[in-house]
């Protein structure tokens, strides 16, 4: 399918007006058509219209005029440009409304699943992109924290920089999963992406809550838990089907923001076997661990209620990733590719054929621990995994590098410190993104709440340095955990993105030297 993409002002102007988004025009001819969209003055071309946004200054709208754009979208009226502009309440609305637009409405005709969750979103899109490969011959599109998967040619796949981009990046890659043909995405969608309306009046066919703890809270993000929840509650109320984890804390408030606007026919809840999270609310499927081990991971999923026995999708499942806490991420990707009419056969090879870059990568030495390589970045994720790794080790000690990011996630610090101080032995705390602040400083708050009369830490600024002192101190029987950043290829310092080797290649050749 090619959709030629333009956009006239009268067009931009009836949508605008819509949604109680316009405030009042400066073009004097409705048919004008625009054949480009950008917020980056950078590229634009002729015949653009370009959005002022975000931390804009009034230099990047003349830079625009010059290179091409005629006619620009902004919350406010410039006069020292002669292109006409539309002015409007919200731009970040606007842009994703007119984005949309742009592009002929891709998310029209492309299936979509999208999960959000303070842990688990991108194992989660991993199993269902793997799942829905194999039954749609791998013409699934994935918006993931990793990677962007826009067609099924190794130069469709590049690495992401947001969770959820920007509203135009979206739509631009949505188009192109369109036009290069594929059936079907799963995405990522961040609280930030409802909190910056990313996502404005982007609906999905199903929506998935994996799960929600105190995260990105603080200064530049939410002010409140309540602010973040809200926000990650809003995937369910633009979700037309509903998948909804009960074993997490806020769940009965999670289900009742889903039964807002859906029917209980169209909600699906999860639970492990055993559970008593949330009891009141409905029971559609239980699973079990039927084993779990690093080597073995195998769960069976049973279908409680009469809409859910008809998805089909009862049976045993073995699963390429180990932990426990990857198992509801299974029946996750489970349900929601079932619903996209993915047989049991499809399932069972797409759990057991998973590979997601950064997350539980083994590497064993022959004279040292066993290192393992994870982007666990908040309480929820590092603890999940030390918990699992000190239950499968418990002779060794728990040797832990990490960091924190700067200027955002505040919070995940002190979360950080308590996953350390409740299952690691040592400690190694090094500089993991810090933006305009100081890793330093960022590992001392880390280290506030850790136990350092039990848990020995040290302070290594240089990562790969940090690395390298782990793995070589330790032993035979020892689990050495190197989270945050997984293939991650830059550090982001001050602004820049300065080029970083990432943590699985760094370990990959230390592991090959010993």
């Amino acid at each position: 399918m090619h959709i030629l993409a333009q956009i006239t002002v009268d067009e931009i102007l009836t949508l605008l007006d819509e949604h109680h988004l316009l405030i009042r025009s400066q073009f004097d001819n409705s048919q004008q058509r625009f054949q480009s969209i950008a917020y980056n003055s950078k590229v634009v071309s002729k015949g653009c219209l370009f959005f002022c946004k975000g931390n804009f200054r009034a230099e990047y709208l003349a830079d625009a005029q010059k290179r091409g754009a005629t006619g620009y979208v902004s919350e406010q009226e410039y006069g020292h440009v002669t292109i006409p502009g539309i002015i409007v309440s919200n731009i970040q609305k606007a842009m994703s409304l007119l984005s949309a637009a742009f592009f002929g409405f891709p998310q029209n005709n492309l299936p979509t699943i999208a999960y959000t969750g303070t842990k688990g979103k991108t194992t989660s899109a991993y199993f269902t992109k793997s799942i829905l490969d194999r039954m749609y011959d791998k013409k699934v599109g994935l918006f993931s924290t990793i990677n962007t998967v826009v067609g099924d040619r190794p130069e469709d796949v590049t690495k992401s920089s947001l969770t959820t981009p920007e509203s135009l990046d979206l739509f631009t890659n949505m188009n192109r999963v369109v036009q290069n043909g594929m059936t079907h995405l799963v995405m990522e969608v961040s609280s930030q992406a409802y909190k910056k309306n990313r996502v404005y009046n982007l609906h999905y066919d199903i929506g998935v809550f994996l799960n929600i703890s105190p995260d990105h809270i603080g200064r530049n993000e939410h002010p409140t838990f309540a602010d973040y929840l809200h926000c990650k509650e809003q995937l369910l109320v633009n979700s037309r089907t509903c998948v909804i984890n009960a074993d997490s804390d806020h769940m009965v408030d999670v289900y009742y923001a889903a039964k807002a606007t859906s029917q209980p026919e169209d909600i699906f809840v999860y639970h492990r076997k055993g559970s008593t999270k949330n009891p009141e609310l409905p029971e559609d499927f239980m699973y079990e661990s039927l084993a779990d081990s690093l080597t073995e991971n195998i769960i069976e999923i049973s279908a409680v209620s009469p809409k859910a026995h008809r998805l089909g999708i009862d049976g045993t499942y073995h699963i390429s990733i180990p932990g426990d806490y990857n198992e509801g991420n299974a029946v996750a990707a489970a349900i929601t590719s079932g619903l996209m009419k993915a047989d049991k056969k499809a399932i069972a090879y797409g759990l057991s054929h998973t590979v997601v870059p950064g997350r539980m990568e083994i590497y064993p030495t022959h004279e040292h621990g066993t290192v393992y390589v994870d982007y666990a970045h908040n309480y929820g994720s590092l603890h999940a995994v030390l918990d699992f790794l000190k239950q499968q080790s418990p002779a060794g000690k728990v040797i832990v590098i990490t960091g924190s990011t700067g200027d955002k996630g505040i919070d995940r610090r002190e979360g950080l410190g308590k996953a350390i101080n409740e299952s690691a032995n040592v400690a190694y705390l090094t500089t993991d993104d810090p933006a305009t602040e100081d890793p330093k400083v960022i590992a001392d708050e880390i280290a506030a709440h850790i136990d350092q009369k039990r848990i020995a830490v040290q302070y290594i600024a240089d990562r790969k340095t940090a690395i390298s002192r782990a793995i070589e101190a330790s032993h035979p029987g020892d689990v050495v955990v190197v989270a945050g950043k997984g293939h991650d290829a830059f550090q982001k310092i001050n602004g820049q993105n300065v080029p970083y080797q990432g943590d699985a290649p760094i370990v990959s050749k230390l592991v090959k030297g010993l």
